[in-house]
Formats: structure tokens, C-alpha cells, sequence
């Protein structure tokens, strides 16, 4: 089923800071929101738990024709939270990039390939078009927010989030859910974009956790004692 979670803690938005914002949004330069030219839904998992799957909405725009960032919110809806972000890039940046940091990022073959990955409202003819450029590409996902749990604000530390890579992870009421509200077969589209192709010279196998997954975590390291440390921190 959708993402559901606490309301944010909080008093209400004052009509006189509406017109501030009103007034301001007017004057101000949005250029880095306004470049935001596409809308994708797809899943993501905790990078050590598949069980946890939330819905994850991107709002991406191009850096260039190698790589997208994408903003990522729980839903489309106009209150919706702001969980994380996503970066995207081309077979050829993720080669260059140092094998201890390849298992961050995730593959998109098996998300387009599948259907589970697509543009709400767009056409199939032209989502594929831009689809099949994004089978080849590999994305890094970090999450401030963990929706899944309930938690009403952005608690813990970031986390890298995976995304699905064969039948059988996603687990089937997010899929039910997902194409009723959004009048979309997967099967479906799974059958017409039987022609796309991942990265060209496959999956690279440190990617997606080097199929293991793994735990996000903060360590200390090289602290200082604590009588070195100024006053004013203890």
C-alpha cells in the first residue's frame, strides 16, 4: 500500500507568512527547481534490509546528457515529504569511478526492463524513449527520511538505498497499489520494452552491493579525549 506516516509535528503555516512567500516566490530566482523536467515513480530498499520498500518519487532534471539529479518525495502530492535524492549517470562515468565506490550505486536495467519504472501520465511511445536511455545508466540513492517507520521527522543518519534487480523482490501489495492508483499494467509494459538494453557491457558486478547489500553506518574514528576538546563542545 502507499507510504503512510505521521502528519509533520508543528503549528500551521500563519496567512501573513502565505503572502510572504507568496510575494517572495515572485521576485525570487528558481532556476535549479525549474529545471526539473520529468517525474519517475519506482521503488527503492534499504540497502541491508529488502524488506523495507518504499515508493519513491523523482523529480529529476540533466546536468548534461551523462547525468540526471533527481529530488525525491514519498508521493506527488503538493505536502509531500522530501525523503531523499538520487543521482544519476551513464555507463561510462560509472566505469570511472573507484571500485570501492561502485557498490553504492545501482543498476536500472531490471527497473525499466520490468515496467516497475515509469512517468506517470506520459504516454508509453514517448516514456520509452527516454527510458531506453535510462536502462543503461546507474543511480546512487541516499534517504534522510525513513517513511517506512512511521517517524514524523528525518531521524537517524542517511542511507543508501538499492533498487529491485530481478522478479520476486517487490513485493506484490506496493505493485498492486501502485498500478491501480496509477492505471498501469507492468506486465504490460514489461512485454513492450522487451527490445531495450542494459549497460553495454552488463551489469557490472561490484554494482548493487555487490549483490550482497550492506549496512549504513556512522563510526567514530581517531576522536580526540575528551579533556582535548574545547569546553564549549562538552
Amino acid at each position: 500500500m502507499a507510504t503512510t506516516h505521521a502528519q509533520v509535528p508543528g503549528e500551521p503555516t500563519p496567512t501573513s507568512m502565505a503572502f510572504l512567500e507568496t510575494g517572495t516566490a515572485a521576485v525570487q530566482n528558481f532556476s535549479p527547481i525549474k529545471s526539473i523536467h520529468q517525474h519517475l515513480c519506482a521503488f527503492h530498499f534499504y540497502s541491508n534490509d529488502m524488506t523495507r520498500q518504499v515508493e519513491a518519487h523523482h523529480f529529476c532534471a540533466h546536468q548534461n546528457e551523462e547525468m540526471r539529479q533527481c529530488l525525491i518525495y514519498d508521493s506527488e502530492a503538493a505536502d509531500a515529504k522530501l525523503i531523499g535524492l538520487e543521482y544519476l549517470i551513464s555507463e561510462a562515468l560509472f566505469l570511472k569511478l573507484p571500485d570501492s565506490e561502485k557498490p553504492l550505486w545501482h543498476s536500472h536495467e531490471y527497473e525499466v526492463k520490468s515496467g516497475v519504472l515509469f512517468m506517470p501520465g506520459v504516454p508509453g511511445p514517448i516514456e520509452r524513449q527516454d527510458l531506453d536511455k535510462l536502462c543503461k545508466t546507474y543511480g546512487k540513492t541516499i534517504h534522510f527520511w525513513q517513511v517506512d517507520r512511521g517517524h514524523d521527522l528525518p531521524l537517524g543518519i542517511p542511507q543508501i538505498m538499492l533498487a529491485l534487480t530481478r522478479d520476486g523482490q517487490l513485493r506484490p501489495e506496493l505493485a498492486r497499489d501502485v498500478e491501480r492508483r496509477y492505471g498501469v499494467s507492468f506486465e504490460e509494459e514489461r512485454e513492450k520494452r522487451a527490445y531495450m538494453a542494459g549497460p553495454n557491457l552488463g551489469i557490472h558486478p561490484l554494482a548493487n552491493g555487490e549483490g550482497k547489500g550492506f549496512k549504513t553506518e556512522l563510526k567514530e574514528a581517531g576522536c580526540m579525549p575528551v579533556d582535548s576538546v574545547p569546553r564549549v563542545f562538552v
